[in-house]
């Protein structure tokens, strides 16, 4: 186990460090981003809704967002493109009912389009996390994980792992810390857990509790900004109990397999050099 320090020309053991900051992750206090709740949670009916019609369009699927919702995030809807039509809720009065009593107020559903998925938007293209002193399609590449596009339709979720496959949402806030920690999800076998039994199958607040403390630990080696939140992240799923000895141990592995994958070139010119 090593740190990887900028501008550093050796490497320093880090085992005492790296404990030093996973039990501060546990009693440093934390924060949890904004981009976990700057979308709308749509229902999964809505959800499907949808993303039927982005096939029968042939649009990509992604984050849903209404018109002024993309403006806000510094997106324009693209000339010409057609609202999704999704299900809401509309509560209106009685007419003939005494405004005192619960019945005056009813719920009606309809069908509305004003919604548009990222597909549908242009605007600045967010592109693949830039980390100094580290190289992310080396360290994908090393570690035999593939980059897919985000086509789920949650722009809450930053991004996700499948088998040994990763997606980072395009609008993700904190695209370096969302690539650690999904490629965690992989290094870890979270993502293959699903052929295991469920006796054998780690809990999900576990799962996520690992894979954010290795996406710290690579973010405190390399300098990077989001710390806090992965701390307040790793608090949320723990609910105020402790990460487990073996999970640490697991944690420790993953984040030093990760670091070696995208800094190995680094390491290998250090050494030509010395």
């Amino acid at each position: 186990m090593r740190t990887y320090h900028k501008n550093t020309e050796r490497e320093t053991p880090n085992i005492p460090s790296w404990t030093m900051i996973l039990t501060q992750a546990v009693n440093t206090t934390g924060m949890m981003l904004e981009a976990y709740s700057a979308f709308h949670n749509y229902s999964i009916g809505n959800q499907l809704l949808a993303l039927v019609q982005c096939q029968r369009r042939e649009l990509t699927p992604g984050p849903i967002k209404t018109f002024p919702g993309w403006q806000a995030l510094g997106r324009n809807v693209k000339r010409g493109e057609r609202a999704l039509v999704l299900c809401m809720p509309i509560t209106g009065k009685r007419r003939d009912a005494d405004p005192d009593e619960e019945t005056a107020t009813y719920t009606a559903f309809v069908y509305k389009p004003r919604w548009f998925v990222l597909a549908q938007t242009e605007g600045e293209e967010m592109p693949a996390p830039i980390i100094p002193e580290y190289d992310t399609e080396r360290a994908l590449t090393i570690l035999n994980i593939e980059r897919i596009p985000f086509e789920i339709m949650d722009g809450n979720c930053q991004g996700y792992a499948r088998r040994r496959q990763i997606a980072i949402n395009p609008v993700a806030q904190l695209p370096h810390k969302t690539f650690f920690h999904e490629t965690a999800h992989v290094i870890l076998g979270h993502t293959v857990e699903a052929d295991f039994t469920d006796s054998e199958r780690t809990p999900k607040n576990l799962r996520e509790v690992e894979a954010e403390a290795v996406a710290l630990l690579c973010c405190e080696s390399l300098g990077l900004d989001g710390t806090q939140y992965c701390r307040g992240y790793i608090q949320n799923w723990l609910e105020g109990d402790v990460i487990p000895e073996q999970s640490a141990q697991k944690i420790l592995r993953a984040a030093d397999q990760i670091l070696r994958a995208g800094c190995e070139q680094a390491e290998s010119e250090q050494s030509t050099e010395s």
